[in-house]
């Protein structure tokens, strides 16, 4: 056994135990919710940063790239003198610039926001587990990795003595 699913019937109560559980010590924690519960990912620790400066930095590599390909194309591969008109004529690459870095941020961000989130995820034990079909309706579920040197089961049954109606189930390997 190395992870266990606990079954709570109410978002307080679920928080309650979350932050009991960060207090005892229990860092490989992870949250199954129908909705969203304030004050879950600080507790998790799961404020991430990376997805605005990434879509950012793919923003900024897309408006340089696509400006550069206009660019070589029109001043260094197939300079096309006509009327006096400056070779680097950059009004009237600006339209394409804009395009291609939108298309960068969608696509990179895209791709980040399924990496960062651990999409898509087909199969994991967790599924066969009997009432997980219940996170998507009413039930908060806490999943806890055993796994760490420290944690076992019977520490994990102390920690959340207090809380009546838990119900602890095993995650099949």
């Amino acid at each position: 056994m190395s992870r266990v699913l606990v079954v709570f019937d109410s978002p307080d109560r679920m928080l309650d135990a979350l932050r009991r559980l960060r207090e005892a010590g229990f860092a490989r924690l992870e949250v199954y919710s129908p909705q969203a519960v304030e004050g879950v990912d600080e507790l998790l620790g799961r404020r991430s940063r990376a997805l605005p400066l990434v879509i950012i930095a793919a923003g900024v590599a897309g408006a340089v790239g696509g400006f550069l390909l206009q660019y070589i194309g029109m001043a260094v591969h197939y300079p096309l003198n006509i009327g006096g008109r400056p070779l680097n004529s950059w009004p009237a690459f600006s339209t394409s610039t804009f395009e291609l870095a939108a298309l960068a941020m969608l696509l990179v961000g895209t791709l980040a926001f399924f990496a960062l989130c651990r999409l898509p995820r087909l199969y994991d034990p967790v599924f066969e587990v009997p009432g997980m079909e219940r996170a998507t309706q009413d039930r908060f579920l806490i999943g806890v990795d055993l796994r760490e040197a420290s944690i076992d089961r019977e520490r994990l049954e102390r920690v959340l003595a207090r809380f009546d109606g838990v119900r602890i189930e095993e995650v099949p390997e």
